[in-house]
């Protein structure tokens, strides 16, 4: 009989409606942001516009002043990056893709370099 007990309750503490609690510090985990009014406003004053979609993409279509390069390429290509912004880390970068997925990481990618100012300005569309 309190093998049964035993087995029932454990089989209703199972069946709980309590949601597990995350370990996770909600502060420290972020969604990667786009400010596609930030960005056009930087770009509108003069920033450095990195188009991070493929080359065909690019040829397709963009932003004008934009540069083309690929998000795979970025960390490669920070000799031209640096180039773009005359030396100086902390002038303004807008970023953009299709949707925004790959202008986070590129934005990532840029200020683990040192720059300071990257808004990812989310997708093309957001941005026209």
């Amino acid at each position: 009989m309190r093998t049964v007990l035993l087995v029932l309750s454990m089989a209703a503490a199972g069946c709980s409606r309590t949601e597990p609690t995350s370990k996770r510090d909600p502060a420290t985990t972020t969604k990667p942001t786009q400010d596609p009014a930030a960005a056009r406003k930087l770009i509108d004053s003069g920033a450095i516009v990195l188009d991070v979609r493929t080359a065909d993409e690019f040829a397709a279509e963009h932003l004008p002043n934009a540069t083309n390069i690929p998000v795979d390429k970025v960390a490669e290509q920070l000799a031209q990056v640096d180039k773009l912004a005359g030396g100086d880390k902390s002038k303004p970068i807008v970023v953009y893709c299709a949707a925004g997925a790959r202008s986070a990481k590129a934005k990532q990618t840029l200020e683990s370099a040192g720059y300071t100012r990257v808004v990812n300005g989310g997708g093309l569309d957001d941005l026209r």
